[in-house]
């Protein structure tokens, strides 16, 4: 476990104490453990107060593949643009109201594809903590969602052990060394420096 798990799960217990919700970003570049890490740190929110938090994963606002064929941007699934950013805008907008229940989609990586109302962020959910790649990224549309988040973090990974993760990511859905280098070092990491050069200063950054 991550030895700052336990410090951030009480430092957002306290910040979280006086609001109905507390929605917290965790960006970062691919392959740098957000989906872990978020993972981990509401199960211990979650030990120290039973059913407080839950995670909403950017990667469930993934357009189709069928969408994206019509658009010619399979290739370059993953990027910016092949995301439903309107789509998650609405949803936290819903969940930042805190008056009902949310149904979100979950990315399904096996499948390749998201599931609608894969998970239900229901009104015992005060802590949210939304994980993603662009949710800091200073450029429209994802700027609008800066306001939402009422605390930002952000993985700080070198990109030497981003590639090697990734490569190893692709290795393990079934590429050839080839192709999943190719996919690494051609695409994915085309998108973690981004991530690392126009995403805003956040609140804290983990390493």
């Amino acid at each position: 476990m991550n030895p700052n798990i336990q410090d951030m799960a009480a430092h957002l217990l306290d910040m979280a104490a006086d609001s109905e919700r507390f929605i917290v970003a965790l960006a970062g570049p691919p392959a740098a453990g957000k989906s872990l890490l978020s993972e981990w740190l509401c199960r211990e929110i979650n030990e120290r107060r039973s059913g407080i938090a839950a995670v909403v994963p950017m990667d469930g606002y993934h357009f189709d593949n069928a969408v994206l064929e019509r658009q010619d941007m399979v290739s370059i699934k993953g990027a910016p643009e092949t995301f439903d950013v309107d789509g998650l805008h609405q949803d936290l907008m819903r969940i930042r109201r805190a008056d009902k229940r949310v149904a979100v989609p979950v990315f399904d990586r096996p499948l390749d594809l998201a599931r609608a109302g894969g998970r239900l962020i229901t009104l015992e959910h005060r802590i949210v903590i939304v994980e993603g790649n662009y949710l800091l990224l200073e450029r429209d549309p994802w700027r609008e969602l800066h306001p939402l988040f009422d605390m930002t973090l952000f993985l700080d990974v070198a990109d030497e052990v981003l590639e090697a993760r990734l490569i190893q990511r692709w290795l393990d859905m079934g590429q050839d060394r080839q192709a999943a280098f190719a996919k690494a070092c051609q695409k994915d990491m085309l998108n973690a420096r981004l991530i690392k050069a126009e995403s805003i200063e956040p609140d804290r950054r983990w390493s």
